[in-house]
């Protein structure tokens, strides 16, 4: 007897593998922030230091927005495992990574900018485009009734 999975099942597999991913992006933000610096964007960081001046969106420190990044990927990974609010949560999923873009697509233009080094332009040519199926996986989890509806 052959084994098939429905697609309830599937869908709270993937939605366990993307939240599994999240929490391991979340703990990366808490033990290694530097590797997030490049993706904020400089005009959302305050400078505390009085070296340039703050911008209208710069509230919180790079810092703060490398944790709260972290927060949210971990919150939005256990609404995620959550099957009540696994639609809520793809959702949401789905806007952080989208609004990411713009972190990486910075991240880009200042690594092939006169600061940029080798490293860094192999490191964000890579990272801008995985963020499109990461958009379209957080995508297809918001409605998982569908998946099982498709395959009866």
């Amino acid at each position: 007897m052959p084994f098939t999975w429905s697609g309830r099942a599937t869908q709270t597999l993937s939605a366990a593998a993307m939240g599994a991913l999240l929490l391991t992006s979340a703990m990366k933000h808490f033990r290694d922030p530097a590797f997030f610096h490049q993706v904020v964007p400089d005009v959302l960081c305050r400078d505390d230091t009085g070296e340039r001046p703050n911008g209208a969106f710069a509230v919180m420190t790079r810092d703060e927005w490398v944790a709260f990044s972290g927060l949210l990927e971990a919150g939005a990974a256990v609404g995620l495992l959550i099957p009540a609010t696994r639609p809520a949560a793809a959702w949401g999923v789905t806007a952080m990574f989208t609004a990411f873009l713009a972190g990486h697509a910075d991240a880009l233009r200042r690594a092939y900018g006169p600061a940029g080094t080798a490293a860094q332009r192999k490191v964000h040519t890579a990272r801008l485009p995985l963020q499109l199926p990461l958009i379209a996986w957080a995508w297809s989890l918001r409605k998982p009734g569908q998946a099982a509806r498709r395959q009866q």
